[in-house]
């Protein structure tokens, strides 16, 4: 039981860490940083946390050779393709559309756990997602949700980083089986951060860091910190004693965290109907989490 509550309560965190960064990262491009020089940054220095980390707290050295290609398969999807697409994606719209569109990652995540790893879909599972998925669209839809052309396409990269972000989860879980979480994101980070070279190297010669003030060297940190090590790192935690459906769930809690901080900061106010969405979001966590594990899911792949 005491382990349950320290995943979900690492789930927690890091729907509380995502939350604060549409805003905050978003502050960063495109004025002070362009996404793609952004992300080679925040994977660069990720990689050598994650790889400091290991080298501290870690013992487990040997890895199978076939698994570096999976490792390989998971950065694609989890690193390069899931940070390049999101934060081009959240350049062009609004951090509104982007918490709104990231409801569909739970169910891409459903789907694909079907998919590939036989995962049963039950009717408490697919009216504990959709009542959250209610939630947070109800949630936000008082905002103001922008239609531009520029938007559009913006909107169009987050629905595509839920589907690798989805995809990400589910290939990685077996992975999770076999090693030890900072073992796995260690590998799928170096992978991943080599991979985006190509496409940050021209952009990142062209920033002068000299410029950046004290509050946009705060946002990175943050964005470094919180939302890359700290959050891949107790996803994987997670990974490694719930199903994919219940850790992709969490990301409901964002815009929940988000509208929390705002109405803290007194930029929104409390409103009684806002209370109730998110205790149809909590909701929706109990009806997930509360899911049997399968044999397939209880035996190491």
């Amino acid at each position: 039981m005491n382990k349950k509550w320290h995943v979900h309560g690492a789930l927690a965190i890091v729907g509380l860490i995502y939350g604060g960064n549409y805003v905050i990262a978003k502050g960063v491009m495109p004025d002070y940083m362009s996404p793609n020089a952004f992300i080679l940054l925040r994977a660069t220095i990720a990689t050598i946390l994650f790889w400091i980390y290991h080298a501290l707290t870690s013992t487990e050295k040997v890895i199978r050779k076939k698994d570096y290609l999976h490792f390989a398969k998971c950065a694609i999807f989890g690193v390069m393709g899931n940070q390049l697409i999101f934060f081009n994606g959240l350049s062009l719209t609004s951090p509104v559309n982007a918490s709104i569109i990231m409801t569909a990652n739970p169910i891409i995540v459903l789907l694909i756990s079907f998919w590939l790893l036989n995962e049963k879909i039950s009717w408490r599972k697919i009216i504990g997602i959709s009542l959250g998925a209610i939630g947070v669209i109800l949630l936000v839809l008082n905002k103001e949700v922008s239609i531009e052309n520029d938007a559009f396409l913006g909107d169009i990269f987050i629905f595509l980083n839920a589907t690798f972000y989805g995809i990400y989860l589910v290939m990685v879980k077996p992975l999770m089986q076999r090693y030890e979480p900072i073992t796995v994101v260690k590998w799928v980070f170096l992978f991943g951060t080599i991979m985006i070279i190509p496409f940050g190297i021209f952009p990142i010669t062209k920033v002068d860091f000299s410029s950046f003030p004290t509050e946009i060297w705060s946002s990175i940190v943050y964005v470094i910190i919180g939302t890359t090590f700290l959050a891949y790192l107790l996803n994987a935690m997670a990974l490694k004693h719930v199903n994919s459906t219940i850790v992709g769930y969490y990301i409901y809690l964002q815009p929940v965290f988000a509208t929390f901080i705002t109405i803290m900061l007194g930029q929104e106010t409390f409103k009684w109907e806002k209370a109730l969405f998110a205790l149809m979001i909590f909701f929706g966590v109990y009806l997930v989490s509360q899911q049997k594990r399968t044999k397939n899911e209880e035996a190491p792949n």
